[in-house]
């Protein structure tokens, strides 16, 4: 788990060195980094446009669970690990979305 989230970090501040725009300053940005900057920064943005009802509807899903369990323990227990988790995600993803922000805000 540790090694597949150092390689995960590693590469994403690869991928910020190499299209970041002080990189390319010296001999102008190509339009192949232009359009995946773009292309990104679309995907970034639909993808936070989808966090946002998708963690709606699934922390309404764990709590109908727990509502209509009628004292079934494994469906409350479902029910609790299903809100927990989509608001931790949820929460992780407005977090990376804050870091990449203040990141491309510090080169840009």
């Amino acid at each position: 788990m540790k090694k597949k989230f150092f390689i995960f970090l590693l590469f994403t501040i690869y991928f910020i060195f190499i299209f970041s725009n002080s990189c390319f300053a010296a001999w102008g940005e190509p339009e192949l980094v232009t359009k995946l900057n773009k292309a990104f920064e679309s995907i970034q943005e639909w993808l936070i446009k989808l966090a946002t009802p998708a963690a709606a509807v699934a922390v309404a899903t764990g709590a109908f669970m727990r509502k209509f369990s009628f004292g079934d323990e494994e469906k409350i227990r479902t029910g609790k690990k299903l809100i927990n988790g989509s608001l931790f995600s949820y929460g992780f993803i407005l977090a990376i979305n804050l870091i990449l922000s203040a990141i491309k805000s510090l080169i840009g």
